[in-house]
């Protein structure tokens, strides 16, 4: 004999009589429609125990009232249940109900902090890192997943383990070189303020140097600044030997050979630079605004570089131009600022500054009027 029982809800709004059908449906019980007072939802829910499932389903059914039953196939009657895909099968005409959705959140929060941003991956790999960051990571902190400090026995277990996993990580000499190397590289990238995807494209350039075998007899320093110096003029970033010897441990000398060496070997596509990319540079040094290097940009465009970069550097071109650019506004600076903030000669930037003003007809003394 089935049981039956009786339950008198007083439900306030209709999201809540739907929220109530839902959790009927989720216990398997039987529904009555809901009948509507006129101040308020008055339900009066009639629910039945409902039969097994792999019952035959009631040949008829009271007049008003709606069955509903998921955990029944629609089609066949059979018993439908979540198969490995996560989708509702029928076990008996395998016909698919519907999908699965779990509507909670994908990631989880560690005890170090990770997670708080969301993140759905881990660290993306990287040429930064010998391993390019494809291993596991030990962390130096001694504490456990809740925060709290490791103790005794343990603590000393977990050390010697960090230090065991720390020494397997570098597998021969070529890791043990691109672990110096790398570290190198990422020093001298921060004091030059170069940007992440310089730093990937120099590690890159120098992972090939290597394996083409060009760091023998060749130092690790000087390799290094040379890829660096290749990556800048690679990525439209171009930065002078000198820069580049400032804060590495080698001079210009060798970063020029080494440089010309890695690209002859390697077949780099390395274009000459352009005096366009050093301006905002030069500009930035010398506290100009936009409008000065805007100018400097135009003059550059204005003058046949084909006839002027033939046996000259771009920086002493680019140089002149901010400095012509300076002298034509109110933004004034003299050649000596000009010569300290792009690192060439004040000779070299006069030279390119009368043949500039040659070519635009400017007067030299007064470049802001035409010569007549």
């Amino acid at each position: 004999m089935k049981s039956e029982s009786v339950i008198l809800v007083w439900i306030i709004s209709e999201p809540e009589v739907n929220r109530l059908f839902e959790s009927m449906v989720r216990f398997k019980w039987k529904v009555a429609k809901v009948e509507n007072s006129g101040f308020a939802h008055k339900g009066l829910c009639e629910m039945k125990e409902d039969e097994k499932v792999d019952s035959a389903p009631d040949a008829a059914v009271d007049t008003g009232v709606e069955t509903i039953d998921v955990h029944k196939c629609k089609d066949c009657a059979g018993r439908v249940l979540e198969n490995h895909t996560g989708e509702m099968e029928c076990g008996a005409c395998g016909l698919i109900q519907g999908i699965v959705i779990d509507m909670g959140k994908e990631w989880r929060v560690f005890s170090d902090g990770s997670g708080t941003e969301m993140e759905r991956t881990g660290q993306a790999p990287t040429w930064m890192l010998h391993d390019k960051g494809l291993t596991t990571d030990i962390d130096w902190r001694n504490r456990d997943h809740a925060g709290a400090p490791l103790k005794g026995d343990f603590a000393r277990r977990i050390r010697r383990i960090r230090n065991q996993h720390r020494r397997t990580r570098i597998r021969n000499s070529t890791e043990r070189n691109l672990v110096t190397a790398l570290s190198e590289l990422n020093r001298l990238a921060g004091q030059m303020a170069l940007p992440q995807t310089i730093r990937e494209e120099a590690a890159y350039i120098y992972r090939k140097a290597v394996e083409a075998k060009l760091v023998r007899g060749r130092s690790i320093e000087g390799v290094v600044a040379a890829s660096l110096y290749a990556a800048c003029r690679m990525r439209g970033n171009p930065r002078t030997l000198d820069e580049v010897g400032l804060h590495s441990r080698t001079g210009r000398k060798e970063i020029g050979r080494t440089f010309r060496a890695i690209k002859m070997e390697l077949l780099l596509d390395v274009a000459p630079a352009k005096p366009e990319g050093y301006i905002a540079r030069f500009s930035d040094s010398l506290g100009l605004p936009a409008a000065v290097q805007g100018d400097a940009h135009e003059i550059l465009s204005n003058v046949n570089q084909a006839q002027m970069m033939a046996g000259r550097g771009p920086t002493g071109i680019a140089a002149a131009a901010v400095y012509l650019a300076s002298r034509m506004g109110d933004h004034k600076r003299t050649q000596r600022e000009v010569s300290q903030a792009a690192g060439v000669t004040e000779v070299t930037i006069r030279n390119r500054y009368r043949e500039m003003c040659d070519i635009l007809t400017l007067d030299p003394n007064d470049p802001g009027k035409d010569v007549e």
